[in-house]
């Protein structure tokens, strides 16, 4: 198999960077970040998730009233 260098030709950019995106592309990649977590954030946590998260903060807080050596409240 062949190994792949990249080129040695390759003209720097004015930040004497090789590569990156300019200003605009930036911006409109982070604009369409925001708006796609923005978008799952409004969704919410669905129903059962928070279920079973209340199930183990119950039986966490249970076992540190019990006493219970194996949970000691590290995650």
């Amino acid at each position: 198999m062949k190994d792949l260098k990249p080129p040695q030709n390759r003209a720097p950019t004015s930040a004497g960077k090789q590569g990156g995106l300019n200003a605009e592309i930036q911006s409109r990649i982070g604009h369409q970040l925001r708006a796609m977590y923005d978008d799952v954030v409004r969704q919410g946590v669905p129903d059962r998730f928070a279920d079973l998260i209340r199930q183990l903060d119950s039986q966490d807080a249970a076992a540190q009233i019990a006493g219970d050596p194996t949970k000691d409240g590290r995650d």
